[in-house]
């Protein structure tokens, strides 16, 4: 097998890896969460709120246009612009014409570790509405459908190659053996960071104004340069292309002319490892970490993971390449125990950071088996285990000075590393589209309710009414309260109501109502059978005056 052919097969594995985790990507994530709501989810007031008020697990910023409030009639009652105090947002709400019902609140704000988040809720006046508002403009899911997901994972992909070769080639090359396989493929590195920086630019425009990737403007793309997001992105972009200018003499070492200069070699390495360390605290900045309890922490946790990781599986990835084979013997054994100390250093720093950083974002144990986060780290955590183990035989090898004779099980054991830490790396890219564990069990609580109410309106009136506890075989009692479509109360002269389940044979049956109040109505009714009933509710308010409501309860 060519040099080519085992470098394409390793990266194909491993991004074929990395694309597996698309199918369950699932729609754009949301990691910051609403954890209270004034009204409460699915509440039934007795009035109509002049005001709502959402607060998230943290820190938002409100995207433009993007957050209303529709009455029960279906329009838009939100005045001004949302006020956002820290992790709040206020909405200001006018009177409604038709104040009784279901009030739809949608929202789409951008959390502190630039996620956009979509999301809506809806509460009552009065009684629900059998059918609530819908917004004028849906809430698409994931507008940029697999774009962002699949930018992250070009950029993880890129990120390993651009940081282990060249940190091998520059520390422990062999003199008599070329360079440009490994510089190619660490330029290919780089195209690929940037190829993700441009494919996550776009799906996050796509996602804070809500639109698919191909309706997107110019204006829509430039917004997200205003965002922190974007920022990071073009400084990540601008050490890109100062990383791929300085790379290829840094690879060339003393063989070059230039090379030769006295203290200039040293002097790009160093440049070039800044540039690098400077691109990888990137990561952190568009993440997680910026919106963790202790953010600094955080940074430089992820930052010192992720380089472990990139040191460890490029360097392996690189001397499994281009090294293991058509080196001589005597060189390998020189290699692979500088090798072996530096693959050693790498995992301690992911181990160690990735603990931490894990026990910071999961908030408290449950949450490591309660949380879907908490589950793709043990999953995580399992499978580095194994791959540890076989690093672990490696090491004994070239403790045992035998490794350099067995260049093809050494090559076979580092396959296998490589195909288990490329599920690894799609887990990890998982993982930062996934809210994390410390969010978990946070969102808002909804408020439940016994029993069936409903708000319907007709040419006449709104209906008003409630059916407790919507069981049958038991006496269930109904209430039922007409008011004129401003919400004032409409006196009624003749009530007619009547049950039926056709789907079972049952024909309508009339409930004797009982007149409470002028306008409130009240009745007994007993349902032989559970089903989805069909009431009718008839109200006579004047000698000519009559109009009739119909609707569908469930009967448990």
């Amino acid at each position: 097998m060519t040099v080519r052919t085992r470098a394409a097969a390793l990266l194909g594995l491993i991004l074929v890896a990395l694309c597996a985790a698309l199918g369950s990507a699932g729609p754009a994530a949301a990691h910051a969460v609403v954890v209270a709501t004034t009204p409460q989810r699915d509440e039934v007031l007795g009035y109509a709120p002049r005001e709502v008020l959402v607060t998230f697990s943290e820190t938002i910023a409100v995207v433009p246009g993007r957050v209303q409030v529709l009455a029960p009639d279906g329009k838009r009652i939100n005045v001004g612009e949302p006020e956002v105090r820290d992790r709040t947002v206020r909405i200001a709400l006018r009177p409604s014409d038709r104040p009784l019902g279901t009030y739809l609140v949608s929202y789409r704000v951008i959390s502190a570790d630039s996620h956009p988040v979509a999301g809506s809720f809806t509460f009552a006046a009065g009684a629900p509405s059998a059918t609530p508002p819908e917004p004028a403009l849906a809430e698409s899911e994931s507008p940029a459908g697999v774009l962002v997901p699949a930018a992250k994972y070009l950029g993880y992909l890129g990120l390993l190659l651009a940081v282990g070769p060249p940190l091998l080639t520059a520390t422990m090359w062999p003199r008599r053996r070329s360079r440009r396989g490994a510089t190619v493929l660490a330029l290919g590195g780089l195209g690929l960071v940037a190829a993700g920086a441009f494919g996550t630019w776009i799906g996050q425009a796509a996602q804070v104004v809500g639109a698919p990737v191909g309706q997107l403007t110019p204006t829509d793309l430039r917004a997200v340069a205003d965002s922190d997001v974007g920022v990071v992105l073009a400084v990540r972009l601008a050490l890109v292309g100062l990383a791929a200018a300085l790379l290829p003499a840094v690879l060339r070492g003393d063989s070059s002319p230039a090379g030769r200069v006295a203290g200039a070699g040293r002097l790009r390495g160093a440049a070039l490892a800044a540039i690098g360390l400077a691109g990888l605290v990137t990561w952190p900045l568009a993440g997680h970490p910026i919106a963790s309890p202790v953010p600094p922490v955080s940074i430089a946790l992820t930052t010192v993971h992720i380089a472990g990781v990139t040191v460890w599986l490029g360097g392996l990835l690189t001397l499994t390449v281009f090294l293991l084979r058509g080196t001589h013997e005597r060189v390998l054994a020189r290699i692979l125990p500088a090798w072996s100390r530096w693959a050693t250093l790498a995992v301690a720093w992911l181990v160690t950071a990735g603990v931490l950083q894990a026990a910071i974002e999961l908030g408290r144990p449950s949450a490591l088996w309660g949380s879907t986060y908490g589950r793709l780290l043990l999953a995580k955590a399992a499978l580095l285990a194994g791959v540890l183990a076989v690093a672990a035989g490696q090491r004994r090898l070239i403790r045992r000075r035998v490794a350099a004779s067995r260049p093809r099980w050494v090559a076979r054991a580092a396959g296998v590393e490589l195909a288990v830490t490329a599920v690894v790396l799609a887990l990890t890219a998982m993982l930062v589209q996934t809210p994390p564990g410390r969010a978990a069990g946070s969102a808002a609580d909804g408020v439940t309710r016994e029993g069936v109410a409903q708000s319907l309106t007709t040419d006449l009136f709104t209906l008003q009414f409630d059916i407790y506890p919507a069981v049958a075989g038991t006496t269930n009692s109904l209430h039922a309260y007409v008011y004129t479509p401003q919400a004032k109360e409409l006196p009624v002269a003749e009530w007619t109501v009547t049950a039926a389940l056709p789907e079972a044979g049952i024909e309508p049956i009339t409930v004797d109502v009982f007149a409470l109040e002028p306008h409130h109505g009240s009745a007994e009714i007993h349902f032989p059978v559970a089903g989805d009933w069909t009431l009718r509710v008839s109200a006579r308010t004047s000698e000519i005056d009559r109009s009739t409501a119909t609707t569908t309860v469930t009967i448990r």
